[in-house]
Formats: structure tokens, C-alpha cells, sequence
């Protein structure tokens, strides 16, 4: 706060240390002594006086701050002393620090999921690139060349829509991936069936030999696949289904404890309408040793289309009891919350 008071004292100070070699003998040790220590009242004096004046950032540290304006002042004579007033003036109006404003909001810009796509893609933002006509084409394109490195059941719906896409480039680009798909995997049929009837000539096929049966477990297996990746269409699903049983059922002939097979025979005749025995196809696999993770869920698909969903509700609880089923977490969920 500042104090008028230092300021008169000063002044009144720095008058005396001149008046008093004036009154003493002007060229005496008296007289200088008596200037000198004057002198330094009146610097000391106002400094206490002027410090004031600055602001609180420019007075800090204020003991060193002191000091130097009293040193300044008291080297020259006169003008050191109407310098640190005049100085003191000058930083306090003419120099003093503008005050900041905080910002009370700051707008978001307007987020582009396109302009963020450079040079990958995540599984969750493809459906919503490919889906939308707005994006430009090559990075809808890109985005198609990256489903190269997904499994076909999660390429191969996305690739089924682009072919209705109003682009050429992008639907012929489509129907070569999903002809591309189908092609490897009917190439793979064509090799078992081959490698099936070669071992069924020299190991006889009532009952399969080594080579015969492994042969058989590949077969059931890739016509699986064409079902799995949504390959197969129409018919040509009925038969690959049809097929996939018929190997599998070959092999659980001769392998009736296969918990996998079971599985997967339940898989199929679920998929052909046939609940009973799929139901009991689960339950076996699931008795053999499958864990109940991978059986529960399509125990409750089937009591759910059978309309018994008191059964559903048991069977979704059940798995309530694992959390390692990110996927069905929002499922289970709602279920177990009935």
C-alpha cells in the first residue's frame, strides 16, 4: 500500500543532506558525513515509498528490489534520485503486465472420420467407409484392400454389399475378392477329393484308413467354410451344408468321441432346421469335454427359436458365470438383468 509519508520524509531527508554542508563548514570531513548518511535516509526512505508502485510481479523479490533502487538512487547524486521516481512511474502506467483472459470454452472442430483414414483401418469404422458413397473412392478402395487381411467372416457380408454399389471399379473389385475367396477354398475341396478316393482305393473306404480319414475331417471342415464366410448362396449353401454333414458324420462314425465334430455336427444340423438332434448334438459335444463357453451359447440360440425363453434365460445365466465373452457381454446382459 503505498505511504505518502515515506515519500515527504524522503524528500525532506534529501533536503537536509544538502542544507547540511551548507550550514557546517562546506569543505569539512563533518560536513561530507553528515551528507552521506543523510543522503542514505533519503534513498532508503524512497525506496520504502516508490516499491509500492510496481506491480506484484514487478516488485518481487522485494528485499533485493529494495536495494537496488536505494543503491541507484544514492550513487548519483540528484539524478539517481529523481531517476528511481520518475523509473518507478514509468514501469508502474506505462509498462505494467496486461492481465491474460482464460478462454471460458473452446469449440471442437467438426470431426472427419475420411480425413482421418491414411493407411489402415479398424474392423469397426470398414462397414461405415464402405457403407457410405460420400467417401472418396480410393480410400473406399484402400479400405477393401485391407479386408484381404480379415477373416472371410467378417469380409465377405461387407464385400457382398459393395456390389450393389453404384461404382463399377468398386463392385468388380468386390466380386473379385469374393470370387477369389470361394475359388481357394473350392481348389482345397478339389485336392481332398482326390486325396479321398485315392485312399479309399488302396485303404478301402468301410472303414476309412489313416489317410482317408484325415482326408474326410478337411472336407467337412472346407465345406463348412463356404457356409462360415457366407460364400455359399441358395443351393449351393444347402449342398455345402448337406456335404460338410455327411463327411463329418463319416468321421464320428469311426470317431464318435470327438468333441469338436460333435460340434460341429450340431453346427450343421441347426443350420438345416433339424433342432432335436442338433440340440442333442450340443449336449453331447459339451459332454465329451467342450467347454460350456462354446456350446451354451447355441444351446440358447435353439431354446430361443423354440420359443422357450424361460430356458433361454437359464442358459444366458449360465454364462453370466464367465467373463471371457467380450462379444456376448451385451447379450448376456440383457438376460441375466429379466
Amino acid at each position: 500500500m503505498l505511504n505518502t509519508k515515506w515519500g515527504l520524509w524522503a524528500v525532506l531527508m534529501e533536503l537536509t543532506a544538502w542544507a547540511g554542508p551548507v550550514l557546517l563548514d562546506g569543505h569539512s570531513d563533518a560536513a561530507l558525513l553528515s551528507y552521506l548518511f543523510a543522503h542514505a535516509g533519503a534513498c532508503a526512505l524512497l525506496a520504502l515509498f516508490t516499491l509500492p508502485l510496481l506491480t506484484a510481479e514487478q516488485s518481487r523479490p522485494k528485499i533485493p528490489m529494495l536495494m537496488l533502487m536505494a543503491v541507484c538512487s544514492y550513487a548519483v547524486p540528484i539524478a539517481g534520485f529523481a531517476g528511481v521516481l520518475i523509473g518507478t512511474v514509468v514501469l508502474r502506467f506505462y509498462r505494467a503486465t496486461r492481465a491474460t483472459e482464460d478462454y471460458q470454452s473452446v469449440h471442437l472442430p467438426e470431426f472427419d472420420l475420411h480425413q482421418r483414414i491414411q493407411s489402415g483401418f479398424r474392423q469397426t469404422g470398414l462397414r461405415a467407409v464402405l457403407g457410405n458413397s460420400e467417401v472418396p473412392a480410393r480410400s473406399r478402395m484402400r479400405a477393401m484392400v485391407a479386408l484381404q487381411h480379415m477373416s472371410g467372416r467378417i469380409s465377405s457380408p461387407l464385400l457382398r454389399n459393395v456390389l450393389n454399389d453404384s461404382s463399377e471399379d468398386l463392385r468388380l473389385l468386390a466380386y473379385g475378392m469374393l470370387d477369389a475367396l470361394e475359388r481357394n477354398i473350392s481348389h482345397a475341396i478339389d485336392q481332398e477329393l482326390s486325396t479321398l478316393r485315392a485312399a479309399e482305393e488302396k485303404e478301402g473306404s468301410d472303414p476309412l484308413g489313416p489317410t482317408g480319414l484325415q482326408a474326410a475331417e478337411k472336407l467337412s471342415a472346407l465345406y463348412w467354410e463356404l457356409v462360415y464366410q457366407n460364400l455359399a448362396q441358395g443351393d449351393m449353401r444347402d449342398y455345402a451344408i448337406r456335404e460338410s454333414l455327411r463327411y463329418c458324420e463319416r468321421v464320428l462314425a469311426q470317431q464318435p468321441h470327438h468333441p469338436q465334430h460333435n460340434l460341429r455336427r450340431g453346427l450343421l444340423l441347426h443350420a438345416l432346421g433339424r433342432i432335436q438332434e442338433a440340440e442333442q448334438a450340443y449336449i453331447r459335444a459339451q459332454q465329451l469335454g467342450l467347454p460350456a463357453t462354446r456350446v451354451l451359447p447355441y444351446l440358447a440360440e435353439l431354446s430361443f427359436e423354440q420359443r422357450d425363453f424361460d430356458k433361454t434365460r437359464q442358459l444366458m445365466q449360465q454364462l453370466d458365470e464367465w467373463s471371457s465373452l467380450p462379444k456376448l457381454r451385451p447379450v448376456i446382459d440383457y438376460w441375466s438383468a429379466q
